[in-house]
């Protein structure tokens, strides 16, 4: 028997908020957290914007002494993983620490770490990079230092699979506490890539937008869109085995009961035309949730902004979810926060946990006019009040790699 899964805590660090209650009301208040780009000088670049975390001192959550031996994507991931912790109320004093484990991944780590080493050794020479420099640019460091900083002991992972990332790292701990690897994890995702040759790369990609106007660069299903914004963050959350959280009295914020992975074996940044491969990860997700397409109530869509995704994504939802696909509610998160890369899936099973609570979707914010071919409900103007009962979470990364999950309201 497969043992129940539920969410006891949340974590978050965004463009919108340093907590889940920020990020939330900022979702529910249409804010947007994209501008100009501080973090290096964007003058020579054609993509001027993204959505940067703003006033985070990583010494507010842990000691400077620890913070100066991670880099800013680790220093997100520590950070939601805290909130996310203090959240659950789990006393690691008195749980077996071999039996909390954590699956937390970054799609990129730290580019910044390279970036700064790299320029020393064209500079300087090969004696003076940082001997630091692997531990803290390789990307399972947000697991290890998570562990580390609270002590968790039990099965430690770092899913990468680019945007996927997160969603993917949610799954394998759901399964890793249904098959009884452990009671309790610590999973998601943590991103901090707006650096000069990140921003470089994914411009000669032509994946990021052009646009110099924050409330029309990220604009998911509109007719206009042109590519995504980066953003960075972290989403992170406490999955626990039922009975677990049960005897500890815990407060229970909704059940993860469904899971799907599959991969386009197409292209390696675009999604399958036809959408099979993200509408099989949706459909194997439904199936493992013990309900049928008619149960869903929203989808917390990737909608990137891109012309091939967002098209590509609303084939795939019609084909998962049939003729039901027109009574869904849709919305995209990134239409505010930009694309959180490896951190996106964490952030927005968060958004569909709160979803479910508040009984509330949020709007895609800056959708004005659908494009062609996106004929489907993503919450266009404003937010809806409406009961959530089923929340399906999709996300899609480079290589193919197709994740949804299903959380539910929970039910004794």
């Amino acid at each position: 028997m497969k043992r129940r899964v539920v969410v006891t805590g949340m974590g978050a660090i965004t463009p919108i908020g340093n907590n889940v209650e920020s990020f939330w009301n900022g979702l529910k208040e249409k804010k947007v957290g994209i501008g100009p780009i501080t973090q290096f000088d964007p003058t020579e670049y054609k993509a001027k914007l993204a959505a940067e975390v703003k006033e985070f001192d990583p010494k507010e959550y842990m000691d400077p002494k620890s913070a100066k031996r991670m880099e800013r994507f680790v220093h997100f991931a520590v950070a939601a993983s805290k909130e996310a912790l203090l959240m659950s109320g789990i006393d690691m004093e008195k749980e077996d620490p071999f039996r909390v484990g954590v699956s937390v991944g970054s799609g990129i780590g730290s580019l910044q770490a390279l970036e700064r080493e790299h320029k020393k050794l064209l500079e300087r020479g090969p004696g003076r990079v940082n001997p630091l420099l692997v531990p803290m640019m390789i990307s399972n460091m947000a697991a290890g230092n998570v562990a580390i900083q609270f002590g968790l002991k039990g099965k430690s992972i770092n899913v990468v699979t680019a945007c996927a990332t997160g969603t993917h790292s949610i799954g394998e701990a759901f399964r890793s506490i249904q098959y009884g690897e452990a009671d309790a994890m610590v999973a998601g995702g943590a991103e901090a890539s707006i650096t000069p040759i990140g921003v470089a790369g994914f411009t000669a990609l032509t994946a990021l937008t052009t646009s110099d106007d924050p409330m029309r660069a990220s604009i998911p299903f509109d007719k206009d869109r042109s590519g995504f914004v980066m953003g960075e963050g972290a989403g992170i959350v406490v999955l626990e085995e039922l009975e677990h959280a049960r005897l500890r009295n815990a407060v229970i914020y909704g059940e993860m009961v469904g899971y799907g992975s599959t991969c386009d074996a197409f292209h390696i940044t675009s999604p399958a035309e036809d959408g099979s491969g993200a509408a099989r990860a949706m459909v194997e997700a439904i199936k493992d949730a013990g309900i049928t397409p008619n149960d869903i109530d929203y989808v917390n869509a990737h909608g990137t902004s891109t012309h091939h995704n967002d098209l590509f994504e609303t084939i795939a939802i019609k084909a998962a979810l049939g003729d039901h696909a027109s009574n869904v509610k849709i919305n995209s998160t990134k239409s505010m926060i930009g694309h959180l890369l490896g951190a996106a899936g964490g952030v927005e099973f968060i958004t569909c946990v709160k979803s479910i609570k508040d009984g509330f979707v949020h709007a895609t914010a800056g959708l004005l006019e659908e494009g062609e071919g996106c004929d489907l409900n993503y919450t266009k103007g404003e937010g809806i009040n409406c009961n959530v009962n089923y929340a399906i979470s999709n996300s899609l990364g480079f290589g193919g790699h197709n994740a949804s999950i299903v959380v539910k309201k929970f039910e004794q």
